[in-house]
Parts: C-alpha cells; structure tokens; sequence
C-alpha cells in the first residue's frame, strides 16, 4: 500500500511582517516548486527519511520538538490513528530552504495529505491548514498562519490573523519572476527581531504597519482590477517600508534595483527578509530581459512564475 502527495511553494505578495500584527497581507503559491511526501508499509517500524537533508529515523527516536515528527504524530492524533506504526515517510522538496518559499509548511502539507491518503481519509484545506499551523510553530516561533493557509488551499490568499482566510482570483494572470540571493536566513530570527523592536518602540512600528496595510488593500483591488502597473508601484512602497522596518539588506536591495532596471513593473523582498528572496512583477514580454538582469545582479537561483 503506497500514497503520494505533494504541496507547492508561497511567496508573499504584500504585508509581510505587518501581518504578525493583525494587518492584512496576500500570497500565492508558486506551483513551479513543490514537496513530496510518499507513505509506504513497512511492517513493525515507522520510519521518516528526509532524502533531501540526508535523514532517516523512527518516528519514536526523534526529538519532540522535531518538526516532521510533529507533523506525522499530529495528523496520526487528528485521524484518531495515535497509535499507527508500520510504515514508511519519505520527503523530497524542490523548494529551497530558508529563502521565503515556505518550504517547511510545504514539507508538512504534503506529510499531512499523504497519510490522509494513505489511511483513506481526504482532508479539506481548513483541516490540513490548521494542522500545519500547529508545526510552523516550531519553525517561525510566533507564525501569522500566513504559509499555511495559502499554501493548504493552493490559491491566492488575502489573510488576516485569526479570521477566515478569503480566497481570490485576479482578473486576469500575471507573471512573477523570484531572484534567489543565495543567503540563507531564519524567519524565527528575524520576526523575533522585530517584535524586540515592536516592544522598544510600539507607536513607530504601529504607524509603519499600519502604511503596510493600506498597501495590502490597495493590492489586492489593483489584482482584482487587473491594474498591473498601480501593482507594481505598491510593490515598490512596500519594499520601502521593509527597508526602513530594517529586514531588507544590500543583496535584496540590490536585486530588486537591477529588476526595475531591466523593465520590472515593481519589485520587492519576499518574506523575513534578511536574505532569501526578491519577487519582481513583469510583463511577459519583458521576463526574459528580467530574469536575465537578476541573474547578472548576482541571484543564484531564478523562477518564473505565473499567478
């Protein structure tokens, strides 16, 4: 007996960071990069392995705190399969860790839809979301729920902290182009960051991301009103923004000036920040030119994608 499931990547749109602090934000799921989980038997043991890490445990042995255990034995606990032994996981991602693709709840989404299957159940979105929010705990110490959602429903997201997330659709495709800084960077770390910072100082931040919001909405109905300039200028405020909350660093900034150089309508970091990744909107005709600019730019890894 054998299940396969996999979950796709996320870059954040508009609102990172703000997000944390009850404003809204909007992220899609970049279906070029995805995780996979396949379930196996494998009688008289559970196993995990990891390929891409180069793991391989029991389930049992793990630490508590271990993300992928968490995610196996939380899924086991929501079918009512606590006890469930036997059987085999193994995990592939093409998505880079530690970029702002949300590769750890992709991980987790296609663990939980893979031992769904795997017992014959079929989770709905809401369930597997909520299920990997409780991992991304571990990963992002105070996550908004932001990765989770999108990347469980497989679909553009406008999300507010603790409401029900609304799914929409632009009105008509546009294409994204993400440039990889090749810097790794910790989401934990860096949203830990600024909620010291939040703390020190409270009516500055308010204000900043109370300016991330306006963006946020403004975004969201220029994607509606298929407006993909007013986009990319909001992408560009909203960069600014990121700068001055001190997440950005001369490696984003300076792929995101070689992207509106070579024709980017808009271009900002995507996630923590600090590293990671850059997402520039553009024109289809112009996304060779783009991808071509970041790469002289210094980005180690490009992908277009079509949202």
């Amino acid at each position: 007996m054998e299940a396969k499931a996999s979950a796709p990547g996320k870059v954040i749109l508009f609102g990172e960071h703000a997000v944390v602090y009850g404003r809204p934000a909007i992220a899609v799921p970049v279906k070029g990069v995805r995780a996979w989980a396949k379930v196996e038997d494998s009688p008289g043991q559970t196993l995990i392995r990891a390929l891409d890490i180069g793991k391989e445990f029991s389930l049992s042995e793990a630490p508590p705190d271990d993300p992928l255990r968490l995610a196996v034995e939380l899924t086991l606990n929501f079918l009512e399969f606590p006890r469930a032994t036997g059987f085999t996981i193994t995990i592939t991602s093409e998505i880079p860790i530690a970029r702002g693709l949300g590769s750890g709840a992709a991980v987790s989404t296609a663990i939980v839809r893979a031992l769904a299957s795997y017992f014959g159940r079929e989770l709905a979105p809401d369930e597997v979301s909520a299920i990997v929010y409780e991992v991304e705990k571990i990963y992002h110490g105070t996550p908004s729920g932001i990765d989770n959602t999108v990347i469980a429903y497989e679909s553009p997201v406008f999300f507010i902290k603790n409401q029900k997330p609304v799914l929409f659709k632009a009105q008509k495709p546009f294409n994204i182009i993400i440039g990889d800084t090749g810097i790794s960077s910790s989401t934990k770390e860096v949203v830990l960051w600024v909620r010291k910072r939040w703390e020190e100082n409270k009516p500055w931040h308010e204000k900043l991301f109370d300016r991330i919001g306006e963006i946020v909405l403004s975004g969201r109905k220029a994607a509606e009103e298929g407006d993909l300039k007013r986009m990319g200028e909001l992408m560009d405020e909203n960069h600014r923004l990121l700068v001055e909350l001190g997440v950005s660093c001369p490696e984003l900034d300076h792929l995101v000036e070689a992207a509106k150089r070579a024709g980017a309508l808009g271009a900002k970091l995507s996630g923590a920040g600090w590293g990671g990744n850059i997402i520039a909107l553009v024109e289809e005709e112009s996304i060779v030119q783009v991808s071509e600019a970041l790469k002289e730019a210094g980005a180690v890894a490009i992908l277009a994608s079509m949202v």
